[in-house]
């Protein structure tokens, strides 16, 4: 299956107007200071990791150091020596493209991402046939949940080009969705798991302009793809139209992207 969260359905905001009526001005100052800390707190908001989730970690993410994650070494040797750009991964001349939307939550995602996209890696991407184009989406539950505020340290990751060992490392130690699981300190944990990244830098853009601009456009591509849920995975020729290669509302399996992607390689 795949997951079938809210969807990025954001919550509704009353109107001034309304609010003047049931208390006047002093009401709406309380209620926007309350939805700022509750975005601060989610997706979008400011603190979606703070400094001080770095203390004890290591300024350069290591994935031999004595806290690293579970997986981490074999995560980071995954994608060594293959090009990547922001969240894209491969040579940009490969005649294949392969979309792949995700939630940091979503279960069928961790399961796509650790038994089938580890074969898709070496058999396709690291050959040169295949270049991966990853949309974190916030998918599962609603503003203020961690998917909002998770996959922007994944797209800030993905501004050192590490956001692919990220995703790894994170769907490696995953735990069920809407637990309270993805703290700061728990994507502080990841971020330092992978190899390279400087921990200060990562934890700025976290918080920045740019991964928030980037976390907007998948989700305005979301809507005009119509994507439904997580993971959703397109295959198609490099500048032309890409296809779901999954049955509607299930996980896509490995057959079926390979599939996917062997037809287009042929050209039938």
């Amino acid at each position: 299956m795949r997951s079938k969260g809210a969807g990025g359905v954001r919550a509704r905001q009353a109107s001034p107007r309304a609010l003047a009526i049931a208390g006047g001005i002093a009401l709406i100052a309380v209620i926007a200071i309350v939805l700022g800390l509750v975005l601060s707190s989610g997706g979008g908001g400011s603190n979606t990791v703070a400094p001080s989730d770095l203390n004890g970690l290591p300024p350069i993410g290591d994935a031999t150091w004595s806290g690293a994650l579970q997986g981490a070494p074999d995560a980071n040797a995954l994608f060594k020596g293959i090009p990547q750009h922001g969240l894209t991964l491969g040579k940009p001349n490969a005649p294949v493209t392969m979309e792949m939307f995700i939630d940091v939550q979503c279960p069928f995602c961790q399961d796509y991402e650790t038994t089938k996209l580890p074969t898709i890696v070496q058999k396709y991407i690291r050959t040169g046939q295949v270049q991966l184009h990853l949309k974190p989406w916030a998918f599962i539950g609603k503003q203020g949940s961690q998917s909002f505020s998770g996959r922007l340290g994944l797209i800030a990751a993905s501004q050192q080009n590490k956001g692919f060992e990220y995703a790894k490392v994170l769907y490696d130690n995953q735990q069920p969705e809407e637990t309270g699981w993805l703290t700061g300190q728990m994507m502080a944990n990841i971020a330092a798991s992978v190899n390279g990244l400087r921990m200060s830098q990562w934890q700025t853009d976290s918080n920045g302009p740019t991964a928030k601009a980037v976390a907007r456009e998948v989700d305005a591509l979301v809507n005009e793809k119509k994507v439904v849920g997580t993971p959703t995975v397109f295959v198609g020729h490099t500048g032309g139209k890409l296809t779901d290669v999954g049955t509607s509302g299930y996980e896509p399996t490995l057959q079926q992207t390979e599939q996917a992607i062997n037809k287009v390689l042929s050209g039938t």
